[in-house]
């Protein structure tokens, strides 16, 4: 089964199309959400369950020192250059690879990737 996406407002929206077109079930803020808070995010993402997926490195603080809502997954881009569909089609392609981002905060870089466990709450 796919996970449930949330794409922050600073996810580009063809990588949303993309995602969709591949069969996700993608909730994206710039298209729903214009102005949300992350920590309003945070907690649409955890209500409903959904993965965040997201260029906004904030997200590591609000979770693990400022104790936000604790959705299933981050997975947080830090891509130095990217066209706008390149997230989606990388995401989609992580995501056929592996379902072990469940609890997990998700570093993806250009050419590597490191996980770190999302607190329990």
């Amino acid at each position: 089964m796919k996970p449930r996406l949330l794409a922050n407002e600073n996810f580009p929206a063809p990588s949303v199309a993309w995602l969709r077109q591949a069969g996700y079930d993608v909730f994206s803020i710039a298209e729903s959400g214009k102005g949300l808070t992350d920590h309003e995010i945070l907690d649409i993402a955890t209500a409903e369950q959904r993965w965040v997926l997201t260029f906004d490195r904030d997200y590591g603080e609000l979770i693990y020192a400022k104790n936000f809502s604790v959705p299933p997954a981050i997975l947080f881009l830090r891509l130095t250059s990217y066209r706008p569909d390149s997230p989606g089609k990388l995401i989609a392609d992580l995501l056929e690879e592996s379902a072990s981002f469940v609890g997990q905060f998700v570093v993806i870089r250009d050419d590597s990737l490191r996980k770190r466990p999302l607190p329990q709450r």
